[in-house]
């Protein structure tokens, strides 16, 4: 049986496109809260910095000590995201450029499993921007004094919120689409399996 150009595979080529974008965005902004600072020119460091400046972003923001030592040690939660992010999902990332790439099935439960994953963990992070206060005048990183100031004053303008809802959502909606996806296309292969022993008997 010939390969299925990937092209000819909406959702693989979709799925394939979400991953080689979240890789080398995983690298630049993300893994960075994980990174020792000596490591990357200024350059690579600056883009989380850049960033959260537009954004205000809640999350990056307070895992890269932006706002204070406080926000570091609330949002170890999301650290520990990070980490399976960076350990995780950067495997699959690859594993799942090669698999969508030539149309293999085997990579069918992977993809389920990281897909579940991911829909699972950016949900809190969706409901931590929402929950965010919005101003007209947010304080950003460079117009705080002190660490407590930084700690109570984190807010998003409502262009802010509608940039960070606009980059969170795909995130969570690719991979809620994906599992439901390769939850059927595993169902259907196990079905295909159960079935292939009864047809042998038959013949």
């Amino acid at each position: 049986m010939s390969r299925i150009p990937l092209a000819q595979r909406r959702k693989d080529f979709v799925y394939f496109l979400f991953f080689a974008i979240h890789l080398p965005a995983t690298f630049l902004v993300d893994l960075q809260a994980l990174y020792p600072k000596e490591w990357l020119p200024s350059i690579i460091s600056n883009i989380p910095k850049f960033y959260v400046e537009m954004s205000n972003d809640p999350l990056i923001g307070s895992v890269m000590g932006y706002f204070g030592q406080q926000q570091v040690e609330a949002y170890t939660w999301f650290r520990s995201f990070l980490l399976v992010e960076a350990f995780f999902q950067v495997p699959v990332f690859i594993l799942g450029l090669r698999g969508l790439w030539t149309g293999s099935p085997s990579i069918y439960v992977l993809l389920l499993i990281y897909a579940a994953s991911t829909t699972t963990t950016t949900l809190p992070c969706l409901a931590v921007i929402l929950n965010t206060p919005v101003s007209s005048t947010p304080l950003t990183t460079s117009a705080v004094a002190t660490e407590a100031a930084k700690a109570l004053n984190i807010s998003v303008t409502a262009e802010q919120r509608l940039l960070l809802l606009s980059s969170y959502i795909p995130f969570f909606l690719v991979p809620l689409v994906m599992t439901i996806d390769m939850a059927f296309r595993v169902q259907r292969l196990v079905f295909a399996a159960q079935e292939a022993p009864k047809t042998v008997k038959q013949d």
